[in-house]
């Protein structure tokens, strides 16, 4: 299984090229919760500070400007540390 990949401080050009304004936004206050990927996502924090477990994987961190993408098939735990508001695509 494929790991989760962020891109750190995602630029304009980048955002733009992927139609990251056009997708859908998510909203979620500071909480703690199982998701499983059924099929893969990318999202783009406009805001908030999130903590992803894979199951038996590594804790990764991202915050505000990061584009991060899940592999399908994942399951894991989400740690809000500050409330978030994403776009997100799957697919």
């Amino acid at each position: 299984m494929s790991t989760i990949e962020i891109e750190k401080a995602a630029d304009e050009q980048r955002l733009n090229v992927l139609g990251v304004a056009d997708w859908p936004i998510w909203e979620k206050d500071v909480s703690e919760f199982p998701w499983h990927y059924d099929e893969k996502e990318v999202c783009y924090l406009l805001e908030g500070e999130v903590e992803v477990t894979p199951e038996g994987g590594e804790t990764v961190r991202f915050a505000r400007g990061d584009l991060v993408t899940f592999p399908a098939g994942m399951s894991c735990r989400w740690t809000i540390l500050a409330p978030v508001r994403k776009h997100y695509r799957f697919g």
